[in-house]
């Protein structure tokens, strides 16, 4: 397994500092997810998608099986928490995600996402009893409007049919990010991130095996390259790669710190999907999303 000794040794880089380039790796993969669920919908039922990306990853993982078992060592009553936590993600998080993909756009979702610090912070001051200061408080009132502003600015189009409900369902999708930031925060003080990502992966296999025989799930009968390969990106590079670098940052920065960088998720989403999809937000969108930033930057201040 990745010894981080080994790699302080091999790059001179410091603890801090492998921390910092494992969240902006984390940020930059997780933004390319919103682009790449945007191109596996376009051949694929959304909860075929989410199943795929689940399985793939699970296989990974069972490559590495054994390396992940050894050493673990399970502290009673932790179930409680990580059942918490794979409810909130993958389970109920890319359920909201997923049907908000597909009627917002890759880059407003990407946008709304900026609102997890602020969430994160709220739950910090409601359930661990952390003090948070007046002006944190009217940042957030701030980002909130901004995201309400850019939601109602928006206006339907082929590719995205409801982007009122898309972006508040990638807000709920941020309510169950908040719930899997705090619990795992607790848990990896004692695991390994590559552990927890492994049991999100299997758990999230278990959840949505079944939804695929909802009479509303289409099951596919021919094969589309690019949605496909959509997919497998999401398994085996967004899933392994996005959560292993954010859970293993996470046992190195405090997690109002870790979840700060998701504000690089909005600038990452909206220039992946100019690139990708050819997306663009108009002049009054672009000042909600500034306005967004700006309210979180002021309440993290």
């Amino acid at each position: 397994m990745f010894s981080l000794s080994a790699a302080r040794q091999k790059t001179g880089f410091s603890t801090p500092a492998l921390a910092t380039i494992a969240l902006l790796g984390a940020m930059l993969l997780w933004s390319s997810s919103f682009i790449a669920l945007k191109i596996a919908f376009r051949g694929y039922h959304p909860q075929v998608v989410i199943f795929g990306r689940m399985l793939v990853a699970s296989l990974c993982f069972l490559l590495v099986a054994p390396r992940l078992a050894r050493g673990l060592r399970y502290r009673k009553g932790d179930y409680k928490l990580i059942l918490f936590m794979v409810v909130c993600e993958p389970c109920l998080y890319f359920l909201f995600e997923a049907e908000a993909v597909v009627n917002t756009t890759a880059s407003q979702a990407g946008v709304v996402t900026a609102i997890l610090p602020i969430l994160t912070m709220t739950a910090a001051a409601l359930f661990l009893k952390e003090k948070v200061a007046s002006t944190a408080w009217i940042g957030a009132g701030v980002a909130l409007g901004g995201v309400c502003w850019l939601t109602l600015t928006s206006n339907p189009s082929s590719d995205a049919p409801n982007p009122m409900l898309g972006n508040f369902l990638e807000f709920l999708a941020m309510v169950c990010a908040t719930g899997y930031t705090i619990s795992l925060k607790h848990l990896a003080a004692r695991y390994s991130p590559f552990f927890l990502t492994a049991l999100q992966a299997f758990a999230g296999t278990v959840f949505y095996f079944p939804l695929l025989f909802l009479p509303s799930t289409t099951i596919p009968d021919t094969f589309h390259l690019q949605s496909g390969l959509a997919i497998l990106y999401l398994g085996a590079v967004i899933t392994l790669g996005a959560y292993g670098l954010f859970n293993f940052a996470l046992q190195k920065v405090p997690a109002n710190k870790a979840s700060s960088y998701v504000n690089l998720i909005p600038v990452f989403s909206v220039v992946l999907g100019w690139l990708v999809l050819g997306e663009t937000l108009s002049a009054v969108q672009i000042c909600a999303t500034f306005v967004i930033l700006a309210g979180v930057w002021f309440a993290q201040k």
